[in-house]
């Protein structure tokens, strides 16, 4: 029973990351009208690395001391946020937003691909590939089959979203060495490596301290930092750990129906069959990627 009631803690917790990612795209929208996109991610970093420091001392936990653990959070990072935001942001502005997400969506694709074939770290099974593939045509069907017109044109924008979600496959694999240390170490140590390259980056290519940003820009970078950032890369580590790569990854398919939801509550939007149909799928998609596996009894 115990063991039951865990499980579903963490499906309860996919979906509640999926909701902060998901959500985030609201915020960067409102915050990036004011504030520039480099600095924007430089902020939404560094207030998720105050965020986490201040629950560190509260727990009274402490980070690691030795280089290599260190080195293996650098990688991480750069895996998890410093290239793969970045190149995702560079390949949107050549992309259409819908054609974008779907693109992005491929990392439990990815991540599937990568254990078969290199890592072999996890029981994959048929079911689990079944899973992904129909959590993708969710998606599809979401953003809406017109989005894959763009396909074949400006290749090396569709290449980088691409880039960005096998960043993002790598990332959910690479976490898992992280186990002894914790989550809260490991999101804390990844944000910090973060900050320490996005922050000068900043300074390089625009002009941070000439902003005069709205309250409205500073809430919305605020919710970005610690909820969307600082929560949920503590929830993310965990569930590499609890659900594995692939579950983890599983929860690009719900960010598409959270934004979904979130236009239908928020701003009253239709909800057709076409998009009911994609969010069931997806849903679907998900569930058969991180059902427990049956072993047979000899």
């Amino acid at each position: 029973m115990s063991s039951t009631v865990n499980r579903r803690m963490e499906y309860v917790l996919l979906g509640l990351l999926a909701l902060l990612w998901g959500s985030s795209y609201l915020f960067i929208k409102v915050a990036v009208a004011e504030i520039p996109p480099i600095t924007l991610i430089a902020v939404r970093v560094t207030g998720a690395t105050i965020f986490l420091g201040i629950v560190l001392l509260v727990q009274r936990k402490s980070m690691p001391r030795d280089l290599g653990t260190w080195g293996g959070l650098g990688i991480q990072a750069f895996l998890n946020s410093i290239a793969a935001w970045t190149v995702l942001a560079w390949g949107q502005q050549f992309v259409d937003a819908g054609l974008a997400s779907v693109l992005n969506s491929t990392s439990p694709i990815f991540v599937f691909l990568f254990t078969a074939l290199v890592t072999r770290h996890e029981l994959l099974s048929g079911r689990k590939l079944f899973g992904a593939v129909l959590g993708l045509i969710g998606v599809i069907l979401i953003v809406g089959i017109d989005a894959l017109a763009g396909l074949g044109f400006a290749v090396a924008g569709q290449a980088a979203c691409l880039a960005s979600a096998m960043l993002y496959a790598g990332a959910a694999i690479y976490g898992r060495r992280f186990a002894q240390l914790g989550a809260l170490q490991t999101a804390l140590g990844a944000m910090l490596w973060a900050s320490v390259v996005l922050v000068p980056a900043a300074f390089v290519f625009e002009q941070p301290l000439a902003l005069s940003p709205s309250a409205k820009a500073v809430a919305a970078t605020a919710m970005l930092s610690i909820l969307c950032t600082g929560v949920a890369m503590l929830i993310y580590f965990r569930l590499i750990h609890t659900l594995g790569s692939l579950g983890v990854a599983s929860q690009a398919y719900l960010r598409a129906g959270i934004g979904v939801i979130l236009g239908v509550v928020l701003l009253g939007e239709t909800l057709t069959p076409v998009v009911l149909m994609g969010l069931v799928a997806a849903i679907v998609g998900v569930a058969m990627i991180n059902a427990p596996t049956r072993h047979r009894r000899s």
